[in-house]
């Protein structure tokens, strides 16, 4: 299947650098579908955002949020934000919920802001534990306007996008989806959403050694989604999570919230998304984000290669690439790697679709179709020879039996020996050798036989180290279509009959409030209706008054009387008192 964005998405001098695997994620942001109680609960919680956070948030927050074009009084519009956006380097795309770590990571990396477009239902208006609009658009969106943070996003996204992943952490991501899907869906059954937790807890007990994605991911949890930032004594808020959450940033700032200086053990401190977080994590400034964040790429495989980079990369069973000293890089999933005596690499080997490059650019003739039943290669210095073959003049070569047309033996430090005739060599720009051919070719190790001649040709990687190893191609056209799209679609919420009336009633509201002379009776025949069918609809009770209010009608009284009684509800009393609060300014 062809996946393209260009029918459902106004590209920009950003989105258009997105590499085509990218856009199989992209969705059409379904903006006929929010209701116009949706529209009335982005409302409810900008107001309450802006009105709080300017307290508590730091100063980029709400500079942000008109440099990014975000109404208090509609949900934005995709392409409205990426014209505003794209003035500062930026740019947003809709998704579906959730994504894999790596795509989402990868998105950041191209400076591409990942939106889920659903929104958020009333039930769950002060928090959701499904990614919505507002926790996208309001939460990060308006930090990014910050160039030293937005320049710390990108790198995260360049490096976390290289992450390698365990297979448990793929299992871990579909459930989390799952949960947040069913929770978010008012029509989802009750021992669904208890399956689905059960689920999530039981992968987050037995997720053994954390991988890289997994640490990286609590990195851009307590960063990026929960950062505090400033002093331990007077923090303020900049993670999007946190920004969003109008139950979160007034509860996060409390004593009994443990607040601890932010280093690289938060990536060991694992989170539950579907309850409020025990601790939060301080950083003095935005540019230590970066120091930490260099200091993790520092262990990474990305980084350190060996042995180990290519243990995890079999581990993940997933898309990965490695790079040898010379330059080459080999893309494919690996499957095999023997070590030799010294626990150095001495063989590595991939199985499926494999692609050759250099520099990230692949090597001509050597893409997935030449390569398409896997590749293996030796690693490491010539036995008896000081001298590697990547470091050998032709005139070396030559004085080894390495050359064109001739039947050679190589029999390697580990103990891996190649038999056959060398056809040709490929040379990078500088001329350093990454690759040799052989005809009639024999590989093997010990008792083991790693290649035969009825197999074809054998190219011969060269290197005499494993120096990175990481998730994805070098070359990202290498392979048009790795990354998975989960199965588990966003649930359509089914509105009864009852609650499309109670959404023309909403409706009526928002339209009143932009008359420029406001009829009391229109007021009051909302209010009756309300309180003959829909007697609990606090927040749409909260507007009416918010216009009597301002407009000084009679009927203000009545509305604040049936308010009052609501509050007797404790579901309803913190918002109904909070939302008060704010029609009196």
């Amino acid at each position: 299947m062809k996946y393209t964005m260009e029918s459902h998405f106004e590209l920009n001098e950003v989105t258009k650098k997105l590499p085509k695997h990218l856009h199989k994620f992209i969705v059409k942001q379904p903006y006929e579908e929010y209701t116009p109680q949706n529209q009335a609960v982005w409302r409810y919680v900008m107001r309450m955002n802006v009105d709080y956070l300017s307290k508590v948030a730091h100063t980029s927050y709400l500079a942000g949020l008109g440099k990014t074009g975000i109404s208090i009084e509609n949900i934005p519009h995709m392409e409205g934000m990426n014209r505003i956006l794209k003035e500062i380097g930026w740019a947003a795309v809709s998704v579906d919920g959730f994504i894999p770590p790596n795509a989402f990571m990868e998105f950041q990396a191209y400076n591409v802001l990942v939106i889920a477009s659903d929104m958020r239902t009333i039930n769950h208006i002060e928090y959701t534990p499904a990614p919505d609009i507002i926790h996208e658009a309001a939460g990060h969106a308006p930090i990014i306007s910050n160039p030293e943070y937005a320049e710390y996003l990108r790198r995260f996204g360049e490096i976390g996008s290289k992450a390698i992943s365990s297979s448990k952490d793929y299992e871990m991501y579909e459930a989390i989806r799952l949960l947040s899907i069913l929770k978010e869906d008012p029509n989802a059954k009750e021992d669904e959403i208890i399956a689905a937790q059960s689920t999530v807890e039981f992968l987050q007990e037995n997720m053994g050694e954390l991988s890289e994605m997994a640490q990286i991911r609590n990195l851009h949890w307590w960063t990026v989604e929960y950062g505090l930032i400033g002093t331990l004594e007077n923090p303020k808020i900049y993670g999007a999570g946190l920004l969003s959450s109008i139950g979160e940033s007034a509860w996060c700032m409390q004593d009994s919230v443990k607040k601890a200086p932010y280093s690289i053990e938060a990536a060991n401190v694992n989170f539950d998304i579907t309850k409020p977080q025990p601790q939060l994590f301080v950083t003095p400034d935005f540019a230590y984000l970066s120091l930490v964040l260099d200091e993790f790429a520092n262990t990474m495989a990305l980084r350190t290669g060996g042995l180990k980079g290519i243990q995890k990369l079999i581990d993940s069973n997933s898309l990965g690439t490695i790079e040898l000293t010379t330059g080459i890089q080999i893309s494919g999933i690996f499957t095999k790697v023997i070590q030799d005596k010294h626990n150095k690499v001495a063989y590595f080997q991939t199985s499926g679709e494999t692609a050759l490059s250099n520099r990230d650019k692949e090597l001509i003739g050597h893409g997935i179709s030449h390569h398409k039943n896997g590749f293996g290669s030796p690693v490491g210095k010539l036995k008896g020879i000081n001298l590697p073959i990547e470091d050998m003049s032709p005139r070396d070569l030559k004085a080894y039996g390495i050359y064109e047309g001739e039947f050679m033996t190589l029999e390697f430090e580990s103990g891996v020996i190649v038999k056959g005739k060398a056809i040709t060599g490929t040379r990078d720009l500088r001329g350093k050798i990454l690759l040799i051919t052989l005809d009639e070719c024999t590989v093997t190790f010990k008792d083991e036989i790693l290649f035969k001649p009825e197999w074809g040709i054998y190219d011969m990687a060269i290197g005499k180290e494993v120096v990175s190893a990481y998730a994805g191609a070098a070359d990202v056209a290498s392979f048009s279509d790795f990354g998975k799209v989960s199965d588990t679609k966003t649930h359509k919420i089914v509105y009864s009959e009852n609650e499309r009336k109670l959404y023309t009633l909403y409706q009526k509201v928002r339209e009143i409030r932009t008359h420029s002379k406001i009829n009391e009776s229109e007021i009051i025949d909302v209010f009756n209706q309300l309180l003959e069918q829909f007697p609990n609809q606090w927040l749409l009770l909260l507007e009416l008054y918010e216009l009597a209010l301002k407009n000084n009608f009679s009927i203000k009284s009545a509305l604040l009387k049936s308010l009052e009684e609501l509050k007797s509800n404790k579901s309803y009393t913190r918002l109904i008192e909070n939302g008060l609060n704010l029609c009196e300014f």
